[in-house]
């Protein structure tokens, strides 16, 4: 690292960017770094003051609403009617309904007057009341409930909260109340308000409150009684031992705390009348959103330093060391094969002048030796792609000719006409205008042509089949690539075995390339044929035999396009054959794009 480093600020140039940046660009980070501090800690002080001011007029409203709650719930139990009906239990069944609808009509009345989402009053001796109970749909066992125990037997009201017994199975918070007699302290029942959380949710939504903030409400135990999140956190334990420890000595706070690993800004403060805490969590990510603006602001201002740095330390260093420093890069460009680089006239009299002058010497001679190679590799691939693009030809027409000749001298039938008719089809085809490109469309008219003159010389209709994606037939296509697999299926993959063979050409588009498979049912392609196909000794012992065909169109695909494009060959002796052409697409005129000539340059300047 340190070897790294000395070697680094060796040069002249490196240690006057070093310098710079430590003169400028250092002392702009430190004062961006304290910038964003200062930033956050102002935000924090004006939201942590903004959400205990909220909380503390929150907890006035709270209290407020709660207390009137409880004042109206001591209405209900000072009726006079309520007590009378429950002071001694109904003599028989017909008055016990005459009192259950008395007592639902007093409580219906109350609620009325209630802001509350249900209010039911329990009978302690409830078995003496089976009819109210069913009315308020719940049975006599509702009184061996904890909650129910627990306001039982205690002279202060309770809290009791159901996490599926409110509105669309969410949390239901209810509040208890133990009543007695009038004129004594028997027991008489309990009064029962419920609360949603629609009831709480207006006390804390503020105009403007921050994405990810929620306002909680804690009781003693630490549980969490309600949560304006819609509930997320209702029933658990407060997830921060701090803040519980910390209520618990304060009245009232601030603190940034992480909670499931997320820092929060916490206000809380605790109520007076109840035993309860209102607690605010704010996200830091949420505090800091206002001044990520003022941070890509920075970060443009820091890289226009970096470049400014640059630029000066470029202008003070070129006329020393930026000419050698370039003449290297250079040097790095001609190792790796770039001959199209422009190198700078110097009219320096120095021996920066004379090193620039003779490179460029250097570089016209390495261009003239690479231009002559490649001339000498094009003559060859032309002189190639001659002898493979005629080889097929004379082949071919000497057996078509002998046909019609074999016709017209044992049958002297009329079909002598549509055989010549034919073959002057596929030549017009065949030669192309002497275009060495055609189109898909030509190439499987072609391919149409030769099975109709086998067809007729063989004296029996040939199964052959075509499948072509219709955006293909006007697309560019070399020529004489199908009809040499075609012949070659016919001639020695079904021939034998005409009524049940057949061949299936198929083409489509995949990607840039254009796919087409010659499939048949015939003999299949024996193994030595295969290995002999891209052997350059092989080869030559094909040329008379029956893998003229499949070597022509496989080296000419070579030639043309590289060796990524040659035939794909999927055969099994007795099952048949499966000849894939792959070819690249080329757009309208590719032909001048795609001719040998081109190709050897290409890849003469990649060497």
């Amino acid at each position: 690292m340190i070897r790294s480093f000395l070697r680094l600020a060796s040069s002249l140039r490196n240690r006057m960017i070093l310098i710079f940046l430590a003169i400028t660009i250092v002392p702009f980070i430190l004062f961006s770094a304290y910038a964003h501090t200062k930033s956050v800690e102002g935000i924090q002080q004006a939201n942590a003051t903004f959400s205990m001011s909220y909380l503390e007029q929150s907890k006035i409203n709270l209290e407020a609403y709660l207390a009137k709650l409880n004042d109206q719930m001591n209405e209900l139990i000072g009726d006079k009617k309520l007590q009378d009906l429950l002071e001694q239990p109904p003599a028989s069944s017909q008055d016990e309904v005459s009192a259950s609808v008395d007592l639902l009509n007093i409580v219906y009345q109350k609620k009325k007057q209630m802001d509350a989402l249900q209010l039911r009053v329990y009978p302690l001796n409830s078995e003496a009341y089976p009819t109210y109970l069913r009315a308020l749909e719940v049975t006599t066992s509702t009184r061996n409930e904890e909650w129910f125990q627990n306001a039982a037997n205690s002279t202060l009201p309770i809290w009791h909260l159901s996490m599926d017994g409110g509105p669309n199975r969410g949390p239901l918070l209810s509040y208890v109340k133990t009543f007695t007699s009038l004129h004594n302290r028997t027991p008489r029942g309990l009064v029962v308000a419920d609360l949603a959380d629609n009831h709480f949710s207006r006390f804390f939504s503020p105009t403007k409150r921050l994405q990810g903030q929620k306002f909680l409400i804690v009781d003693e135990t630490g549980k969490i009684v309600y949560d304006s999140a819609a509930s997320e956190w209702t029933g658990e334990q407060l997830p921060s031992p701090k803040l519980l420890a910390m209520r618990n000595v304060r009245k009232e706070g601030v603190e940034t705390l992480s909670i499931y690993d997320e820092k929060n800004l916490i206000a809380f403060v605790r109520m007076d009348s109840l035993p309860w805490t209102i607690v605010s969590l704010t996200p830091m990510h949420a505090l800091t959103e206002p001044i990520t603006a003022m941070q890509r602001l920075l970060i443009f201002f820091l890289i226009a330093y970096m470049l400014c740095a640059v630029g000066v330390v470029i202008y003070l260093t070129r006329n020393f060391t930026q000419p050698v420093f370039q003449l290297v890069r250079l040097m790095r460009k001609l190792e790796e094969g770039d001959f199209s680089m422009l190198i700078p006239h110097q009219n320096r009299k120095d021996e920066i002048g004379w090193l620039y002058r003779g490179f460029g010497s250097i570089v016209r001679k390495i261009e003239d030796l690479i231009l002559q190679s490649t001339r000498a590799e094009r003559t060859k691939r032309e002189l190639e792609f001659q002898v493979l693009s005629h080889q097929i030809n004379p082949h071919f027409l000497y057996n078509t000719l002998e046909s019609i000749r074999w016709k017209a001298e044992n049958h002297g039938r009329n079909d002598i006409g549509e055989m010549v008719s034919a073959l002057g089809n596929l030549l017009r085809l065949s030669l192309n205008q002497g275009k060495d490109i055609t189109t898909v469309g030509r190439e499987v008219e072609q391919v149409k042509a030769y099975v109709q003159i086998e067809q007729a010389r063989i004296g029996m209709p040939l199964r052959v089949l075509y499948f072509f994606d219709e955006e293909m037939l006007d697309m560019t296509f070399m020529r004489l690539l199908l009809q040499p697999l075609v012949e070659n299926a016919i001639q020695h993959s079904i021939r034998g075995n005409f009524e049940k063979g057949k061949v299936i050409l198929s083409g489509r588009v995949e990607e840039r390339d254009l796919v087409i498979d010659i499939s048949d049912n015939g003999k299949g392609i024996p193994e030595e044929v295969l290995k002999e196909l891209n052997d350059a000794a092989g080869n030559r012992k094909m040329a008379g035999r029956s893998g003229v065909g499949l070597r022509n169109v496989n080296e000419r695909l070579k030639i043309y396009f590289g060796p990524d494009y040659q035939l794909r060959i999927e055969t099994q002796e007795g099952k048949g054959t499966k000849i894939t052409i792959r070819h690249p697409i080329l757009p309208p005129g590719g032909e001048e794009r795609t001719t040998p000539e081109r190709g050897a340059i290409r890849k003469s300047a990649e060497r």
